[in-house]
């Protein structure tokens, strides 16, 4: 038997129009899981990761849901709890980033960031954990960051949301591991998404970022798409409150 083998699970991937979300919906839909892909701004008729995902022989079904409305998440996640279908698999991915010093921060910013990239993903794990736990089965993952590790510059809201997923990660670990669901975290490195625009332009910011990478490139979304086909498996059956870190060396330096 294939232990990454993901057939017959349903798999709820958040932010998956672009970048790493894209990414991983379309990896865990090549590994046979079936996805419901969340956006603020996706489609749900018509979409890129929709056909992907359907080219891969998978079913889908695309959701737009504003994740800065705290009622948008909670009403998302209480139709998908009562659903006949169980979900298998929640891949909390959504997120943004908001660039401004510290001492000239706006507190609406920081307030969006924490909301978009902390509690949507703790409501939806709450909501659907319930389920998932009553099962006795289930995978949680989070989208961290370098800067669940570090505290970067100029992104004090997105710094501690992202340190605030490694501590939910450890937390829901704790309770719900011995209970059959399992919950982790990947920290993508400098990956080349619409998030690090403004980094890949900036001539010696860039430079200095590739000359601490080991791996010598910027990461490319699809690197991320092997670890969530992983962690979401039976092959990471015994893997539970783990940040993974997909960076290419730059943790190691």
């Amino acid at each position: 038997m294939n232990p990454f083998d993901l057939t017959g699970r349903l798999a709820v991937v958040t932010g998956a129009k672009r970048g790493i979300g894209f990414a991983m919906a379309q990896a865990l839909a090549a590994a046979g899981a079936d996805i419901i892909g969340v956006s603020a701004s996706l489609d749900p008729e018509s979409s890129a990761i929709a056909d992907r995902v359907r080219e891969s022989g998978r079913d889908f079904s695309g959701h737009r849901v504003d994740f800065a409305d705290r009622a948008q998440v909670t009403a998302f996640a209480d139709r998908l709890a009562a659903n006949d279908r169980p979900v298998d698999i929640l891949v909390n991915n959504a997120g943004t980033i908001r660039r401004s010093p510290a001492s000239e921060h706006p507190l609406g910013w920081f307030d969006q960031v924490l909301e978009v990239n902390l509690t949507s993903g703790f409501l939806l794990s709450q909501i659907l954990g319930r389920r998932m736990l009553e099962a006795g089965r289930g995978r949680i993952l989070f989208t961290a960051s370098l800067l669940s590790f570090q505290g970067g510059i100029n992104v004090p809201g997105y710094a501690a949301a992202k340190s605030g997923v490694a501590g939910l990660v450890r937390a829901l670990s704790n309770e719900w591991a011995g209970r059959g669901v399992t919950v982790n975290g990947i920290a993508p490195g400098y990956i080349a998404t619409d998030n690090t625009h403004a980094l890949q332009h900036d001539p010696d910011r860039s430079r200095a970022i590739l000359e601490r990478i080991p791996a010598g490139r910027w990461g490319l979304a699809d690197d991320i798409g092997g670890a969530a086909v992983f962690l979401a498996s039976d092959a990471a059956s015994y893997v539970t409150g783990a940040i993974l870190p997909v960076d290419g060396g730059w943790l190691g330096r």
